[in-house]
């Protein structure tokens, strides 16, 4: 074997090793990723390609007023959320932050379920009269529904 070849050898197997380390790399990025939809982004998507089960994913809008209701454990609360074009059906079992009222920007963190519903995790509210998210803000601006300054925090 000659050293150009050996050389050859060498480089390649580099190449494989750095491969396979990227490739593992990208995997495991992929299950941790969390991507933000708005309601209609979200409508959009499902309409293509229904949502895996279990894939985790963000929603963000505004409470739809006269939505907010509570299931009879008394500890699940079921609401919409809206970008004012799209509506998504929300479920979410557990305490929701002071601040969170109908009306007001959220974000959600949570998966689909097979029934279309929204099923949350986490909800996230705003935190003063003129915070918005920057997610939920850039989604209404899209829609031209949001007039309001964006909060850098």
């Amino acid at each position: 074997m000659t050293r150009k070849r050996r050389r050859l050898y060498i480089v390649g197997g580099f190449m494989l090793i750095f491969a396979s380390a990227a490739a593992l790399v990208l995997m495991a990025f992929e299950e941790n990723i969390v991507f933000f939809y708005s309601p209609t982004d979200l409508a959009q998507q499902m309409a293509k390609q229904p949502m895996p089960p279990n894939r985790r994913l963000r929603i963000g809008g505004l409470v739809e007023e006269g939505s907010l209701g509570r299931e009879k454990d008394g500890v699940t609360i079921t609401f919409r959320v809206t970008d004012t074009v799209e509506v998504i059906p929300v479920r979410f079992r557990g305490l929701l932050p002071d601040l969170f009222r109908e009306g007001q920007g959220i974000v959600a963190e949570g998966s689909m379920a097979a029934d279309g519903i929204f099923v949350a995790s986490e909800v996230l509210a705003k935190h003063d009269e003129t915070y918005m998210p920057k997610e939920v803000a850039d989604a209404l601006k899209e829609a031209g529904q949001w007039q309001g300054k964006v909060n850098e925090q």
